[in-house]
């Protein structure tokens, strides 16, 4: 973990860049979240396990429902339908599940204590952090698109305005849940609930299936969950151009809750 701090001490901990005539001034803070950002990026890409969980794993998701019949009847074609449960997937995996249990891990080894002291501050750790999220889930809208295009992917051209706000939503909503559970419960227990979770969600939470295909009692809960929201308003902008402004709106009680429970309750040390 000490390359976690001397990376981020780089600019964003010590707070200090290099001038011309070889005086160190204090970088702006602006700066320090952006070295931040970049670091955490650079590291959950290299990661292997986080790799998997956020490119190969909804990849194979997708593939394997172009290539069923389980989607047949709720679109024009399968990956029609498939590709925005995807994306979706996409935003749970690297803002819940990877940020998750990252920021468990650099708790128990002292590393948020330790940034949260220096001139970066627990606002541009965390600033850092969301930073981090959406690069990364950038790459994953690329790559994901790239491969449902060559599988025969049709969306509505309107779509993709309230498609990517409605993906950066729902990371927030998904980045607040996951630090709020690495905030407040060991790295361990971090671990097995954000997988338990993905899991659970990716399977029944109307985020990759939808709520139709699902039994009777899950569909009467999973519209008012952050995957079932923003799985079902992302297949509205993709298959409808639509907003659906309700399920917009769930994603925003969700990011505010699981936000002020985070602020409230997180435990740096």
């Amino acid at each position: 973990m000490n390359g976690t701090g001397t990376a981020a001490g780089s600019a964003p901990g010590n707070g200090l860049a290099e001038a011309a005539g070889g005086r160190q001034h204090p970088a702006s803070l602006l700066r320090r979240v952006l070295l931040q950002g970049k670091y955490e990026a650079v590291t959950m890409l290299r990661n292997g396990e986080q790799l998997i969980l956020a490119v190969v794993l909804p990849l194979l998701a997708l593939i394997g429902l172009t290539v069923t019949p389980f989607l047949d009847g709720l679109g024009p074609s399968r990956v029609n339908v498939a590709v925005p449960g995807i994306l979706a997937l996409c935003a749970m995996s690297t803002a819940f599940t990877g940020q998750g249990i990252a920021t468990g891990f650099d708790r128990r080894y002292g590393v948020l204590r330790f940034l949260s002291t220096t001139p970066l501050g627990r606002g541009g750790l965390i600033a850092g952090k969301v930073l981090s999220v959406l690069v990364v889930l950038c790459l994953q809208i690329v790559v994901v698109s790239a491969v449902a295009f060559a599988l025969g992917w049709q969306p509505v051209a309107a779509g993709w305005l309230p498609g990517l706000v409605l993906l950066v939503l729902g990371a927030a909503a998904f980045t607040s849940l996951g630090l709020l559970v690495a905030g407040t419960v060991r790295p361990e227990a971090t671990l097995a609930i954000t997988n338990l979770l993905w899991i659970l969600l990716g399977a029944m939470g109307g985020i990759v299936i939808p709520a139709d295909r699902l039994p009777a009692l899950a569909q009467s809960i999973v519209h008012f969950l952050p995957s079932g929201a923003l799985g079902e308003s992302l297949r509205d902008a993709f298959l409808h151009g639509a907003l659906n402004g309700g399920a917009a709106l769930i994603l925003l009680l969700w990011t505010a809750i699981a936000g002020a429970a985070a602020i409230r309750w997180f435990k740096w040390n």
